[in-house]
C-alpha cells in the first residue's frame, strides 16, 4: 500500500489488499487475486510483504490512499472498494 498522498493507510486496514481483484500474477498468486481475497502477500498485521520490491504488481503501485476511498474507517474503505470492483468489472463478471 502505497501512502504517498494527502491520506496516509490507515494501519491495520488491509482494505486495498482484499477488496480489489488483480489480474496480473503476483507472488503465491500466479493467476492473479480474485475480488474480496486477501492477497498472498497481505501480512497479519496488515501490511504488504512485497511494498516496494519489483515483484509488487503496478496495480498495488497505482493504488494511492485518500480521503474518498478510505473513508473514516476499515469498513468504509471496503465498501468503497468493493463498490468500485462492482462497477468496474467486466459485464460478463457481472452476469450481464
Amino acid at each position: 500500500m502505497s501512502c504517498q498522498s494527502d491520506v496516509s493507510c490507515r494501519a491495520g486496514c488491509g482494505a486495498c489488499c482484499i477488496a480489489p481483484s488483480i489480474a496480473s500474477p503476483l507472488p503465491g498468486m500466479p493467476r492473479g487475486k480474485p475480488a474480496g481475497v486477501p492477497c498472498a502477500q497481505l501480512l497479519p498485521d496488515m501490511r504488504c510483504a512485497v511494498f516496494g520490491r519489483p515483484e509488487r504488481p503496478a496495480f498495488c503501485g497505482g493504488l494511492r490512499p485518500s480521503a474518498e476511498m478510505c473513508g473514516d474507517s476499515r469498513d468504509a474503505a471496503l465498501h468503497w472498494l468493493t463498490q468500485l470492483e462492482v462497477a468496474t468489472a467486466p459485464a460478463s463478471a457481472r452476469g450481464a
